[in-house]
């Protein structure tokens, strides 16, 4: 038998093929101008600064009342009993009225509670020292100044101001140096040199860290004295560990964690730096849930994908929020394990379509990873927490395009570690500062872990 065909048919088939691939290659392009076009160049994960389109903007978005929820008890003043003031001032009406000239005579008083701050302004002291001399020996003992470090020009209220305006709440150097009127350089080096009296907190705080039952983790670029880099951050809800280093390899995860094995929880993203912890893994829920919200995106049009999303995206969403909404262990422990059934009934049913398939199979795959928080409310179903406590070092990143030398990322995160833990363990961690730089500069030799660090204050769970 013999086959016959017509060339120039076979001809007009192979058009007609390479027609429709450029068809469907013109559709996918057009798909992902129009998703950057709304949602930025990096899609749900654009920063929400760089997304082109905020449907904030809508006009029902606009029309929307602001301010709390009616019923809301709210914070409005509050007046203060005159022992509660730090100051009270008592003030005199004038003598005569100003409409007709006559004497007034005293008709009552009232109090009117004022908040107020004097101006930040640095104090230029001269201390004259005393030196006494020992007539047996003939040793010479000289006065102390309070409240200063060994050989240092400024004093520890003048330090602990400038470590928390430029680590606690990311005030650029530069603009806290013009605010004292002093030079920039000069503060710079004062805080290496602090940095070099509190570095022995860090290996205390790299231990209280691998005992904590749950501990959290993210990293973000951070440039080196103009190189890459990236700064880590080992957090939990009493104390936060940063690490600027030159990679984005496990060994930072290594050298933080230790290669023994420990108890407790990791919750982390995907990252597989995170891989060799030696301890279990949580994997944060809100990337499970983006991911599986841009399936629908990067396929509008096919049914299965929809499906799948509008299926899975709410399970996964009740899973981050379900600690919040329900207090009662057992009954927060019945509601996880429900959800988690029904979470792995969605994943483990048949599929067809390829991208639904990839994200059934990490499921299944990474179960080990997946489930930790159904045992315990203490342990979230999301990464938040580091998100969170990282989002002032990108901050501060965008304003000074990180660090200069390897000895100002070893002191940035030195300080910063000292500064934001602080902020977790105390109401008032510029205080805690002073009183510890206090004691250093009377006795050196003090470690100063206790001083910073007393008892943890207890978490909010709210």
């Amino acid at each position: 038998m013999t086959l016959t065909y017509c060339p120039a048919c076979l001809e007009k088939q192979r058009e007609i093929d390479d027609l429709k691939d450029e068809v469907r290659r013109l559709k996918d392009l057009v798909r992902r101008q129009e998703r950057t076009a709304a949602e930025g160049p990096f899609g749900s994960s654009t920063p929400s600064s760089k997304v082109p389109f905020k449907p904030e903007a809508l006009p029902d978005r606009q029309a929307r009342v602001g301010g709390a929820t009616a019923g809301h008890p709210g914070r409005g003043r509050v007046a203060l009993a005159p022992d509660e003031a730090d100051r009270v001032e008592r003030l005199s009406a004038p003598s005569h009225c100003p409409g007709c000239g006559e004497a007034l005579h005293t008709h009552q008083w009232r109090s009117r509670t004022v908040l107020d701050l004097p101006p930040v302004a640095v104090q230029r002291v001269v201390y004259v020292l005393e030196v006494k001399r020992c007539p047996r020996c003939g040793r010479t003992v000289q006065a102390r100044p309070p409240g200063v470090l060994p050989k240092a020009l400024f004093g520890n209220g003048l330090l602990a101001h400038v470590l928390m305006q430029h680590y606690r709440y990311g005030a650029p150097m530069g603009t806290v140096a013009r605010q004292l009127g002093l030079h920039a350089g000069s503060l710079l080096r004062a805080m290496h040199q602090v940095a070099g009296r509190l570095a022995a907190v860090i290996p205390r705080l790299q231990a209280a860290y691998r005992r904590a039952p749950v501990r959290h983790a993210d990293e973000t670029g951070w440039r080196r004295d103009g190189s890459g880099g990236y700064a880590w951050l080992f957090n939990t809800t009493t104390l936060s560990l940063f690490r600027l280093r030159p990679t984005r390899a496990a060994s930072v995860v290594r050298e933080t964690l230790g290669k023994r094995r420990l108890s407790g929880v990791l919750v982390v993203d995907r990252y597989g730096g995170y891989n060799r912890a030696p301890c279990r893994i949580q994997y944060c829920y809100a990337h499970l849930l983006r991911d599986v919200q841009d399936l629908e995106k990067k396929f509008p049009n096919d049914a299965e994908v929809r499906r799948f999303v509008a299926t899975l995206a709410p399970l996964l969403a009740d899973a981050i929020r379900l600690r919040s909404r329900v207090r009662n262990r057992r009954k927060f422990r019945r509601q996880a394990g429900r959800l988690r059934r029904r979470i792995e009934a969605v994943v483990n049913a048949p599929a067809r379509h390829p991208a639904v398939q990839t994200l059934q199979d990490l499921f299944r795959e990474k179960a080990d990873r997946l489930y930790h928080w159904t045992r315990d409310p203490a342990i979230p179903a999301d990464n938040n927490h580091a998100e969170r406590d990282l989002r002032p070092l990108v901050i501060a990143r965008k304003v000074s395009f990180g660090s200069q030398s390897e000895k100002g990322a070893r002191t940035r995160e030195i300080l910063l570690s000292v500064v934001h833990t602080l902020a977790k363990r105390t109401a008032d961690p510029h205080g805690r500062l002073m009183a510890c730089l206090d004691t250093l500069a009377s006795n050196p030799s003090v470690h100063p872990f206790p001083l910073l660090f007393g008892k943890p204050r207890q978490p909010n769970r709210n």
